[in-house]
């Protein structure tokens, strides 16, 4: 299904300035009604009326109904990547690390609907979107393993190869692809994803 164009920018629109707190605040609402709901057939009709505001002030915030919807995904993983970061800022054990990381990237995640995902995935610029935030996170685990690795708290491993197969485990929990089969819920599959990391590097009792 591809994202809908209608609610394109009318003539004049977008030159409307908002103030740092109110464009926030829209953003905030705008991200808690496409991540539940989705948005293929979200208008900017129906969101104007929804937040009690003029189509113009939406279009101040992006130009179009598209680039709307891109500005709120990126609102939603800039705010996560920034509290996932918060809440590992304090760990230092390398194996800690890495499973309170993977723990927070899926409770960021367990925020968007099944819709909402399907919808980013069903559009070129919001899948690249959602590509480039998972490569992301791909980088920083393997930054975590490699960490490990130098510092002797993990075994030697090709670094960038777990990593990328962690990115691969996590597009598949993403997708719900590995939650059908197991009935995992998105949360219990992380923490099965950390366990089977962090086994992975682990030292064998003994081993150099």
């Amino acid at each position: 299904m591809s994202v809908q164009r209608t609610g394109r920018r009318a003539p004049g629109a977008g030159r409307k300035r908002l103030d740092e707190e109110r464009r926030n605040e829209l953003l905030a609402h705008l991200q808690g009604i496409v991540l539940e709901e989705g948005f293929a057939r979200l208008t900017v009709d129906a969101l104007a009326a929804r937040l009690q505001c003029s189509k113009t002030t939406l279009y101040a915030i992006s130009s179009s109904r598209h680039h709307l919807v891109a500005t709120v995904l990126k609102s939603f993983f800039r705010d996560a990547a920034e509290q996932v970061e918060q809440e590992i800022v304090a760990v230092e054990d390398p194996a800690r690390q890495i499973a309170a990381y993977l723990a927070a990237v899926g409770a960021q995640m367990q925020r968007m609907s099944a819709a909402c995902y399907d919808d980013m995935l069903d559009d070129d610029a919001t899948r690249e979107i959602y590509t480039v935030n998972s490569m992301a996170a791909t980088r920083r685990v393997g930054e975590m393993i490699h960490a490990g690795v130098e510092s002797g708290e993990f075994r030697a491993v090709h670094a960038e190869f777990v990593s990328q197969a962690v990115g691969l485990l996590i597009d598949g929990i993403h997708s719900r692809e590995l939650l059908g089969p197991t009935r995992l819920s998105s949360g219990d599959a992380f923490i099965e994803l950390s366990n089977l990391v962090l086994a992975a590097l682990t030292k064998v009792p003994g081993s150099p």
